[in-house]
């Protein structure tokens, strides 16, 4: 059976110990593609300064500034865990946005 082309991506992403707790990269990844395909208010799991952070990388990540690490950051969060949800995020929107262009293509 042939692998999924996204699985060793997303292992290596959500399922590897990390700084940042499992379900927090899990509910980032989940938020980020239900603002492609879903229903982001569905999506728990992530506190409300993550929340707004997973959904601006989600929508606009070239919006992301340096003041928006900082708050978080002050607010208690660390480099390597934002890090970790920050690539969750971006992987979960960028999977999402592939897999409908695929299948769009395939529709055509």
């Amino acid at each position: 059976m042939t692998e999924h082309p996204h699985a060793r991506s997303l292992r290596a992403t959500l399922d590897v110990p990390g700084e940042a707790d499992d379900a927090l990269r899990r509910a980032a990844y989940a938020l980020a593609e239900a603002h492609a395909v879903g229903d982001p208010a569905a999506v728990t799991g992530l506190p409300d300064d993550l929340r707004a952070f997973v959904t601006k990388v989600a929508l606009h990540a070239y919006k992301t500034t340096d003041e928006d690490i900082t708050a978080l950051m002050d607010a208690g969060w660390t480099e390597q865990q934002l890090f970790e949800v920050l690539a969750a995020a971006a992987i979960g929107a960028g999977v999402s946005r592939l897999e409908a262009g695929l299948a769009a293509l395939e529709g055509a």
